[in-house]
């Protein structure tokens, strides 16, 4: 079995599991360490918790209790499986009302296969959306979809927009730096959840997605006006790896952060090719 933790970020961590066992190894007895809700990317196993057992293809859903025995098993594929799974502090599941749910399985449900690929993405760096937003996504639209009911409608008082507000310039003057959703929401003086759902209600992005367009407008400045290295303006932006940068700024850009630069020179070749794309 081969464990990434992707993000541990306050009551919320994200691991990528891979496990390579097959039929010839012999199942164990586990047990759930914390609250978890896992995506099944890849392969398939089987699931006996409680006296069940429950049948796990790509798409299907796991949910673990803290402390509830488990066993996997392998009888069925021989390539190995695939999970990201979100494990919840006991205060992050009661936020979400999933402290009250056994352990078991689910089958494969549209609205979280949605949302699974697009933590694996995040995970990867193809996505603008944070994973530790996910992190608390993922697990909430679980407790919608089995539950039946929806979240209610985020009402944003007049105190409630100044304080995302204020969260917005603070993120602007403090994106140079690792920011996190946990961090910005104890800065605001809120629960990571709530202040994920009240800051994309009043300001119409995430948070990450909001570090994420200030940091890359950061780095049009810089590359229009600054001698640094790209290399280095991605550091001082706020990004952590150069390949991270570039996959972002190209995707928003539609061009190279070098191309962008050589534009900003006078390169009127570049313009001509983005106005005539757009015709």
């Amino acid at each position: 079995m081969l464990n990434r933790t992707q993000l541990l970020a306050g009551p919320i961590a994200v691991v990528d599991y891979r496990c390579t066992a097959g039929p010839a190894e012999k199942p164990f007895t586990e047990v759930h360490r914390s609250y978890s809700v896992s995506y099944v990317r890849k392969g398939s196993f089987g699931y006996r918790t409680r006296g069940q057992t429950f049948e796990l293809v790509a798409g299907s859903v796991l949910v673990g209790k803290a402390g509830d025995e488990f066993m996997c098993t392998h009888d069925h594929h021989v390539c190995g499986d695939e999970c990201l799974a979100f494990h919840l502090q006991p205060e992050a599941a009661e936020a979400l009302g999933l402290e009250d749910w056994r352990s078991g399985g689910l089958p494969p449900l549209p609205e979280l296969m949605v949302i699974g690929e697009l933590a694996q993405a995040a995970a990867e760096g193809r996505s603008d959306v944070g994973l530790d937003e996910l992190g608390w996504l993922f697990p909430a639209r679980f407790a919608q979809s089995v539950s039946g009911q929806k979240q209610p409608a985020m009402q944003a008082g007049s105190r409630d927009r100044r304080r995302a507000v204020e969260a917005a310039l603070w993120l602007d003057a403090h994106s140079g730096q690792p920011v996190d959703l946990d961090g910005a929401a104890k800065q605001a003086g809120l629960s990571p959840f709530h202040f994920l759902r009240l800051f994309a209600k009043v300001v119409g992005v995430t948070p990450h997605q909001y570090l994420v367009r200030l940091r890359l407008r950061h780095a049009a400045r810089l590359l229009a006006d600054d001698t640094r290295s790209i290399t280095d303006v991605a550091l001082d932006v706020g990004f952590a790896d150069l390949s991270n940068f570039v996959r972002t700024f190209h995707r928003a850009a539609g061009v190279s952060p070098r191309a962008f630069r050589n534009a900003a020179k006078g390169d009127r070749k570049i313009f001509q090719e983005r106005l005539a794309a757009l015709s």
